[in-house]
């Protein structure tokens, strides 16, 4: 399904996709201070991919909307990034992984878009192939709106039937605006699943959101010029061999919000 890129300009979404993407990463239970390769399934423009470098981490994204893709690339994100549909499987060797986020993008895969789309088929084609390219020990979290029962069964019983382990983290179960239900999935046995936030434990909970937030602003205080560090950016990946566009006087520069 094709989302207009326009989307990736709303605050609004910006900041949504920002605290799942950090709750994700909170229910990955990834090493502290060890940066992982992670897989950003449905990565979009890379709101989601951005959060992942902030954290230290380096990704590589999925997703079936070029459009999406192309702003990405515009806005210069760090990760690698694929154009595929995640319903056909994740083309990745076994094992490459130290674990996969997907942040609202799972959800439709559970409509057949044509005739020869069949959602259960597809979601345990994309279980199956993610189940193999993660370390085994690892974790993949999936935040996703379900629009009923039957949808949230049919996405849990195909990452069980993949063999997955792990269940629904659902956050703020009695809030109609901050409810979030993560699927987090494990590949190394059963263990206990994380407990999702109440609302009476917000405060707790914001307040870690806001101490990371206030990090992160640190962190970015300290950055050199913008225009410096995209130009420093790009010479490190031609050192890596990669393809980058050429340096002109509009690198750097303050974009328009409109694509």
């Amino acid at each position: 399904m094709e989302v207009l890129p326009i989307l990736s300009t709303s605050s609004r979404i910006i900041e949504v996709q920002e605290k799942c993407t950090e709750r994700a990463l909170e229910l990955l239970a990834l090493p502290p201070d060890s940066p992982a390769l992670l897989l950003d399934l449905g990565c979009g423009s890379g709101l989601s991919g951005e959060a992942l470098t902030e954290n230290g981490h380096h990704w590589v994204g999925m997703d079936i909307s070029s459009s999406m893709l192309d702003v990405a690339l515009e806005r210069e994100v760090e990760g690698d990034m694929l154009l595929g549909d995640m319903g056909g499987g994740v083309p990745f060797r076994p094992g490459m992984f130290d674990g996969a986020i997907s942040i609202s993008a799972v959800q439709w895969l559970c409509y057949a878009d044509t005739t020869a789309h069949r959602p259960a088929k597809r979601l345990y084609k994309l279980f199956m192939t993610l189940f193999a390219s993660l370390a085994r020990g690892s974790r993949a979290v999936f935040q996703f709106y379900p629009e009923n029962d039957s949808q949230v069964e049919l996405v849990v019983s195909q990452a069980m039937r993949a063999g997955f382990t792990g269940g629904l983290v659902v956050d703020f179960p009695n809030s109609s605006k901050a409810k979030k239900i993560y699927l987090v999935l494990m590949t190394g046995g059963a263990a206990a699943l994380p407990t999702g936030l109440q609302v009476e434990g917000a405060a707790v909970g914001t307040q870690a959101l806001y101490q990371r937030r206030e990090r992160m602003k640190q962190v970015r205080g300290t950055r050199q010029p913008k225009r410096a560090w995209i130009l420093q950016k790009k010479e490190r990946r031609r050192k890596q061999g990669r393809e980058v566009r050429p340096d002109t006087k509009y690198s750097g520069r303050k974009r328009s919000e409109r694509f």
